[in-house]
């Protein structure tokens, strides 16, 4: 009983005030990548996300060794781990988060298990052209939230001080990653609803290197929205799924029409591969 009533107190504070909260390192043995390092965010709003053999095993379907692998809104790294897992020593994955606070975590993951991947954090938000932005959220904490040219935003009333910085992948890769873009094989998004924008604003990647992609379909976005996201994607030649998780047993669904698409009228994760 006193724990719970200590957690609940824990939560009410990091939603009304903020501060900065650690990371704790815990030490995950997988069944064939052996014992993996990851750094979680110790904020009491936070879920603790771990790490699986079936999540690494997931990328390793898209993913081969050696590859070079982006994720759009990484949060403090946990698809991102498993993705420079399934890229391997050889390979580098790119983490993306514009979040302060979860950037943090995400920078020090980057620094763990490099004997087994390589991990390139990068603080920065995918933008048309290259501009700043607030960074908002609901929470004093920031553990949601998102961008916005303004500190009015639906994203709530917490903003952080300094601005964050969008960049045009496209541009920003071509210039620091040149070598590597050849080897583009796989990029996931997951933004807080923006993923159609995003996926627009990549069109030209997507267009000439044709990776696998991982996107949502969030709750709130309206069924033309929904629609739009499916275009977005399939005009350039891809065959789009629902899966249930990160995970090799989860549940994968064809989703063959724009109208499939809202039949779900919660979050959907979909992937999308090349035909």
């Amino acid at each position: 009983m006193f724990k719970y009533f200590r957690d609940s107190f824990r939560r009410k504070i990091a939603r009304r005030y903020t501060k900065e909260y650690p990371s704790l390192i815990n030490h995950y043995q997988l069944e064939k990548d052996g014992q993996i390092d990851f750094a979680e965010w110790d904020n009491p709003l936070a879920t603790r996300l771990g790490l699986k053999q079936e999540t690494v095993d997931f990328f390793r379907k898209f993913i081969k060794e050696g590859d070079l692998v982006i994720d759009i809104g990484a949060n403090i790294g946990d698809t991102t781990v498993p993705m420079g897992l399934a890229a391997g020593k050889s390979g580098l994955a790119l983490g993306f988060d514009p979040n302060p606070y979860v950037f943090k975590i995400l920078k020090e993951n980057a620094t763990l298990n490099q004997d087994k991947l390589s991990i390139h954090a990068l603080p920065f938000a995918i933008s048309v052209e290259e501009e700043e932005f607030f960074f908002i959220s609901s929470e004093a904490s920031f553990v949601n939230g998102g961008i916005s040219p303004i500190k009015e935003s639906r994203h709530g009333k917490f903003v952080y001080p300094e601005k964050i910085k969008g960049i045009p992948l496209m541009r920003f890769l071509e210039a620091n990653y040149g070598d590597w873009l050849p080897k583009l094989s796989f990029i996931k998004v997951d933004t807080e609803g923006y993923d159609k924008e995003i996926l627009k604003s990549i069109s030209d990647l997507i267009a000439q290197y044709k990776p696998v992609i991982v996107a949502e379909s969030f709750e709130h976005n309206s069924p033309a929205d929904k629609m739009e996201l499916f275009e977005t994607i399939a005009k350039h030649g891809y065959d789009i799924f629902y899966f249930e998780e990160f995970d090799t047993t989860a549940k994968v669904v064809s989703i063959p029409t724009k109208e499939d698409i809202t039949k779900w009228h919660i979050n959907i994760n979909i992937y999308a591969v090349p035909r």
